[in-house]
């Protein structure tokens, strides 16, 4: 079993394996310098040989980027997939991905998914709960009984999709949710159909860049 990580040799590690999956390349000691605002080179190389002796990476000092990360495998066949905040989503403008999850692309019915996240537990009795990160296809042509994603009066639901007659229907699992009837004069659309739900137990904030300081470093 590796040797635990101070909070600082995570954070130096964590960046290592984030920037070799973005860059297809190792940073180099004055990159990890700047990315934590640490000063001394010798103290990044001191953090690079903690993170050797723990059993973490293996370094070959005679080259600048010369990291080698142990059980690291650049993942082939990924694809990011956005994850768009609910309020952009549904004003019909340019969205802006807040995050972004990689996914196995086996997983993707199309190259235009994205994440929305719900805000109720309106569809609990098929598993979705509030703060879930539903996965949506835009291009998928819903049909009755499909899972969608709609704007409703400005608001993004999850609903089963009905239609009756002319009128739509957006169903909830839930009692306390009343179906929600949709006319051709409202405000509304079908941002697309769900395909997939992501649930995270644990969801970190970001942590503000490393000062030398925590490492003890003058």
């Amino acid at each position: 079993m590796t040797e635990p990580l101070t909070q600082l040799e995570r954070r130096v590690y964590q960046f290592l394996i984030d920037f070799l999956a973005e860059n297809t390349y190792q940073p180099s000691i004055r990159e990890i310098a700047k990315k934590f605002r640490i000063k001394s080179t010798k103290t990044v190389s001191d953090l690079l040989h903690s993170l050797e002796s723990k059993g973490y990476i293996q370094r070959d000092e005679s080259r600048s980027r010369g990291v080698h990360i142990f059980g690291f495998a650049a993942a082939g066949s990924t694809q990011p997939v956005p994850c768009v905040p609910v309020a952009a989503a549904t004003d019909g403008a340019p969205v802006k991905a807040e995050r972004y999850i990689t996914m196995d692309r086996r997983f993707l019915p199309s190259d235009d998914v994205m994440y929305l996240r719900t805000t109720d537990d309106a569809m609990s009795g098929r598993g979705i709960l509030a703060n879930d990160y539903v996965m949506v296809s835009p291009s998928a042509r819903a049909k009755d009984g499909d899972l969608v994603a709609a704007r409703v009066a400005g608001q993004a639901k999850v609903r089963t999709l009905t239609h009756r007659g002319a009128t739509i229907v957006l169903e909830a699992t839930t009692a306390a949710e009343r179906p929600i009837e949709v006319g051709p004069s409202d405000d509304f659309a079908i941002l697309g159909v769900v395909c997939g739900v992501f649930r995270p137990y644990v969801e970190k904030e970001p942590e503000p860049p490393a000062l030398e300081s925590e490492n003890g470093a003058a």
